[in-house]
């Protein structure tokens, strides 16, 4: 097969979606791999590496999507993509689909597989692509909350630590899975006052018994959440449902009970937001304010830090691809359910529920799309 690594275009994403040790195996099955001049820069490799792995470099992003029978990215197309993708043409990256109804219908009218990292699920029904990019992004989202914390981002001007005589900050963290627990283990080894808001009753009871003395865990409902808003200092949006819309839990009137200068990260903006008031931003623009509350956005948080990103990445995809590749997407699915999970169109088809749910669109069974 003749897969295809086109260098990212979103702002400030320096990730990219293939290592030399990913092309050399490939090649050494049998493929093909074309990787876009400058692919790798942003996350530390060069051209060279790649050629001297066994793949052959493009000059343009076009000749990369023009030629490849797969594209393996890391973020989603964006607009000045979406003529490049063509009818039965896999494409395998991030789509969080629910949150685009723009990406959903361009996707849907090329007629290309789209298989999305994040729905993927594997035996234990966990999501093995979304696991480290959640991990690092729960780790970032308590760097950069601590940065807005200071005086020149509009925050309260504070040490999410404290220091001795004067209180540590307030951290909370709406959501217990991967992203919460990374953020929570972080805010807890700066030294703040952490709390873990969740549904899932074992899931607390889990972290209750791995987090130091300074995390609590307390049931999520809405009593709840308006209470720990009012001490929060800095909130950490880490909500997730598989392959859906993120729940908006933090309101436009909740923002009336925080501080002034106290700081949301919505990590979970890449799947709609878990605040009322969100949207995405970019590295070169992350923040805005909203009734005095600094609101930290960015869509690709882990894209700048690249350097760790891209290998964590690559480590959990490239299982998959060389699934793809040796099997094609028929047999692959056919002999992987869990892989089965990730395909949310296909042949036109949106064939994932909670895709067609979040748009309000036909919803078409996998086995009645066609491979």
């Amino acid at each position: 097969m003749r897969i295809g690594v086109p260098r990212e275009i979103k702002d400030n994403e320096y990730r990219v979606a293939m290592v030399p040790a990913g092309v050399e195996e490939l090649t050494q099955r049998g493929h093909e791999v074309l990787i876009e001049r400058g692919a790798g820069l942003g996350s530390g490799i060069g051209d060279d590496d790649y050629a001297l792995a066994g793949a052959t470099l493009l000059d343009t992003h076009a000749a990369v999507f023009a030629a490849a029978e797969m594209i393996v990215k890391v973020k989603e197309p964006l607009p000045a993509e979406y003529p490049l993708v063509r009818a039965g043409q896999i494409v395998f990256t991030y789509f969080h689909f629910a949150a685009s109804r723009q990406l959903t219908l361009a996707m849907r009218d090329a007629k290309a597989a789209c298989v999305a990292y994040e729905t993927i699920e594997d035996a234990r029904g966990e999501l093995p692509l979304l696991i480290p990019m959640s991990e690092v992004a729960g780790r970032m989202a308590i760097q950069e909350g601590a940065r807005c914390l200071e005086k020149p981002m509009f925050g309260r001007g504070i040490l999410l630590g404290g220091v001795p005589g004067v209180c540590p900050a307030n951290v909370l963290v709406i959501g217990g899975g991967v992203v919460g627990a990374n953020a929570a283990q972080i805010a807890a080894g700066m030294g703040a006052n952490v709390v873990v808001l969740d549904v899932d009753l074992p899931r607390l009871r889990y972290l209750d018994d791995v987090m130091p003395p300074n995390v609590r865990t307390v049931m999520s409902n809405a009593h709840t959440l308006r209470e720990h808003l009012r001490s929060a200092d800095l909130v950490i949006g880490a909500v997730l449902i598989h392959g859906a819309r993120a729940p908006r839990l933090v309101t436009r009137q909740m923002l009336g009970l925080m501080k002034t200068g106290s700081v949301i990260v919505d990590v979970a903006v890449d799947q709609g937001g878990c605040v009322e008031t969100s949207r995405p931003t970019t590295h070169s623009d992350p923040t805005f304010l909203v009734d005095g509350v600094v609101h930290y956005c960015v869509a690709n948080m882990p894209g700048a830090v690249a350097g760790t990103s891209t290998f964590a990445l690559t480590n959990a995809t490239l299982r998959y691809v060389r699934i793809l590749a040796d099997r094609g997407l028929s047999d692959a699915i056919a002999a992987d359910p869990g892989l089965a999970k990730g395909v949310n169109l296909l042949n036109g088809r949106i064939t994932h529920p909670r895709v067609a749910d979040a748009h309000d669109l036909e919803y078409t069974p996998l086995e009645a799309a066609g491979t």
